[in-house]
């Protein structure tokens, strides 16, 4: 049995990290409370935008354009949105499992990443082609902007075929989804009861020509799906966070109780011990 020395000592040392995990989970409640406020409001244009275009091609025939088809040749894109710290539960590691473990685990990939955690997690095995860890840290539609002419410079260029959204979905407080969505190029989603039937939608015409008006739409299309990606797993990291930090400050209460029965145990032992040793002394003096 350890000595009373050492279960007083480690009782002490998980008392300091249970003070440090409460404070963390209030940390991130507070940001939480922000974060998902940001995400509630960016939502409606981030779901509208991504919608509107999908209605937009699926009223279109026989539409060539860049966008529209993969490139030739080139290693296929993704924008990877992990966080820059860690202690948050299983949120990284879930984005990272998807471009590791996912449909694109065997595919030729270079990353765009968003965040430490996922660079320093993906650079061992993918190309790093850019870095925008800075950018999560405060969301803002300007930086998506610059990301989104990153990844459109070089889909022209040739340089990469396709591009993909790595990111975790926030649906709330404790469901975090890690999500892959295609940006380019752009397919469009049809329900089954869309592909079986004829539609009868009126046809879309665009003015300016349509080469003209997707050349405005697409990057503002992309962009958005960016920003909000970003405001999503912002939210969702502080409530996977908020989450960790609240099991690892019940299981320290946990271990601190178990502890201090333990000490109260080794205690009443040690008394137990010494008074039958004054006694036996007492015996023999007598």
């Amino acid at each position: 049995m350890a000595s009373m020395r050492d279960i007083k000592r480690r009782k002490s040392s998980i008392q300091s990290t249970q003070q440090i995990t409460k404070a963390m989970k209030l940390v991130s409640t507070v940001k939480l409370q922000r974060a998902k406020a940001n995400a509630e409001k960016s939502d409606d244009y981030f779901r509208c935008m991504y919608s509107t275009v999908q209605s937009i091609l699926a009223r279109t025939q026989n539409l060539e354009h860049r966008y529209l088809k993969p490139g030739e040749g080139g290693k296929k894109a993704v924008i990877v949105i992990t966080s820059n710290r860690g202690l948050a539960g299983g949120y990284n590691s879930n984005v990272i499992k998807l471009i590791t473990r996912g449909e694109l685990a065997n595919e030729d990939l270079c990353i765009y990443a968003i965040g430490k955690k996922g660079k320093d997690a993906l650079q061992k095995q993918y190309e790093i082609k850019a870095d925008y860890s800075d950018a999560i840290d405060e969301p803002a539609y300007a930086e998506a902007m610059v990301i989104c002419k990153d990844v459109l410079n070089a889909f022209a260029e040739g340089e990469i075929s396709e591009i993909y959204l790595a990111y975790t979905a926030f649906k709330n407080t404790v469901v975090h989804i890690p999500t892959l969505l295609k940006l380019l190029p752009v397919e469009v989603e049809q329900s089954e009861e869309e592909s079986k039937e004829p539609s009868d939608k009126a046809l879309m015409n665009f003015e300016p020509e349509d080469e003209e008006a997707l050349e405005l739409i697409i990057p503002k299309y992309i962009t958005s799906l960016i920003y909000g990606g970003m405001v999503e797993a912002v939210a969702s990291e502080n409530g996977a966070r908020m989450q960790a930090m609240d099991s690892a400050t019940s299981n320290a209460e946990e271990m601190i109780d178990s502890l201090t029965l333990l000490y109260n145990r080794a205690r009443q032992g040690s008394i137990t011990q010494e008074l039958t040793e004054i006694i036996a002394g007492a015996n023999a003096i007598s």
